[in-house]
């Protein structure tokens, strides 16, 4: 059976819940901006590609390439 430790642990963690909710929903949403160039190649990154991935730094060429490495690496 509960007892009030019990209790007393469920409260204090839906006040922690509920403090962390309120948090996260008084955060700004910050804007990322996304390059308008390749920062590798300085290739004209697509708009498509620029409204798709927000923040993006490189063209798709360059992004596939580094994914290749880091999945390669990552073993």
């Amino acid at each position: 059976m509960a007892d009030i430790a019990d209790f007393a642990n469920d409260l204090v963690q839906e006040r922690i819940d509920q403090a962390l909710a309120a948090r996260n929903a008084s955060k700004s949403r910050a804007v990322v901006h996304s390059f308008l160039f390749c920062e590798k190649c300085d290739v004209p990154i697509p708009e498509p590609r620029r409204i798709a991935q927000p923040g993006c730094t490189c063209c798709v060429e360059c992004q596939s390439m580094d994914d290749h490495k880091r999945a390669r690496y990552a073993r």
